[in-house]
């Protein structure tokens, strides 16, 4: 993959941008056309019904596993080179911030991906929490929240100043992570059977793992050619609606991938909807949903920035390359999540089960 051409017409903080547009786009309408939502997975399988949302969130994670591991192994990526893996892990951060993710997910009605898609598709509620979760993000990152965050996260950290590949951890060879891939794949078609998912919602719900597997790839392509230093990095939510959203307030911000990936989204998903007739205003249904709602945005926001990154960050794109501390976040929001449906939910026999509209 030749990348001089474009830097040298456009510079590495403009790639690295058109970067992050081209896979938020891909996101966004693979994630819209999918209705991928680990929300409702969660719940689904809180409620032991098994069904579409449970089969394409498999499917999702499935094809990121093949994606990342498959370009792994071909030379197109280098694990180890990723920001989330060459950085010290938090494992007290994981366990605290994911199960605080998992609970606000459910109080909100959508992770910080799918509230970012259904924004963009006319939810106004959805736009409202995003932005309180970017807020909340930004203080957790820089703000008011930062010192109570970084206290969490210093409880137990990963040694020797790096994170933990899990598949080292355990022992297991580099090829066992593609295996794992299709094996979770052929589950996930199985679920697909059963809840009779036609072909194109699976099409698209692979989409979404393959954007994250995009993201990686490109961006490790612009490291190498890179002069100045580029995190290798690729789909999450919490920390760049934040850094997008300072970008817009702050004087000289700097382009990056981050910076591309979330008005990608947009764009992808809006498209997807547009087009297909499935655009349109909706609000609140009332005072209690909405501070509900806010409350979730709240906790996803902290608790995606202590995790080390959301449902997407840390749970596919992280899990991805088999990083110790995501598998652990991502273990911990289902927990949260499938906790909060029983006490909060269930008894009221609300909170559908689908993806958040």
């Amino acid at each position: 993959m030749d990348i001089v051409p474009l830097m040298e017409s456009i510079g590495e903080s403009p790639t690295a941008a058109l970067f992050g547009l081209a896979t938020g786009i891909v996101f966004g309408i693979a994630a819209q056309k999918s209705r991928f939502c680990l929300r409702a997975a969660t719940v689904e399988f809180a409620r032991r019904t098994m069904s579409s949302s449970v089969a394409i969130w498999l499917l999702t994670f499935s094809t990121a596993l093949v994606w990342v591991q498959g370009a792994a192994m071909l030379g197109l990526l280098r694990t180890e080179d990723a920001r989330m893996m060459a950085v010290t892990g938090s494992w007290s951060g994981a366990i605290i911030g994911g199960l605080m993710f998992g609970v606000g997910m459910v109080l909100a009605r959508g992770c910080s991906g799918r509230l970012l898609v259904l924004a963009s598709t006319g939810n106004l509620r959805s736009v409202m929490s995003g932005m309180v979760m970017a807020v909340a993000a930004q203080m957790s990152l820089h703000g008011l929240l930062a010192d109570a965050r970084n206290w969490l996260a210093s409880l137990w950290m990963t040694t020797g100043g790096t994170n933990v590949n899990l598949l080292t951890l355990i022992g297991l060879p580099e090829w066992f992570g593609f295996a794992m891939g299709l094996a979770i794949a052929v589950l996930a078609l199985i679920l697909a059977r059963r809840s009779n998912l036609g072909y194109k919602r699976l099409i698209f719900g692979s989409g979404v793992g393959f954007a994250v597997a995009l993201g990686w790839v490109l961006t490790f392509q612009l490291s190498q050619a890179a002069f100045d230093p580029v995190s290798v990095t690729s789909a999450t939510f919490t920390g760049p609606s934040a850094n997008t959203l300072m970008f817009f307030l702050i004087p000289d911000p700097v382009l990056e991938f981050d910076i591309g990936l979330i008005p990608g989204v947009v764009i992808g998903a809006f498209a997807a909807s547009y087009f297909s007739g499935e655009f349109k205003f909706q609000g609140y249904e009332g005072e209690a949903v909405m501070r509900r709602s806010m409350t979730g945005a709240v906790l996803m926001g902290f608790g995606g920035m202590l995790a080390g990154g959301c449902a997407i960050g840390a749970g596919v794109t992280g899990g991805s390359i088999f990083v110790a501390t995501a598998w652990l976040a991502l273990l911990c929001m289902w927990i949260g999540a499938i906790i909060t449906d029983y006490l909060v939910d269930q008894p009221k026999g609300g909170g559908v089960t689908q993806p958040a509209e």
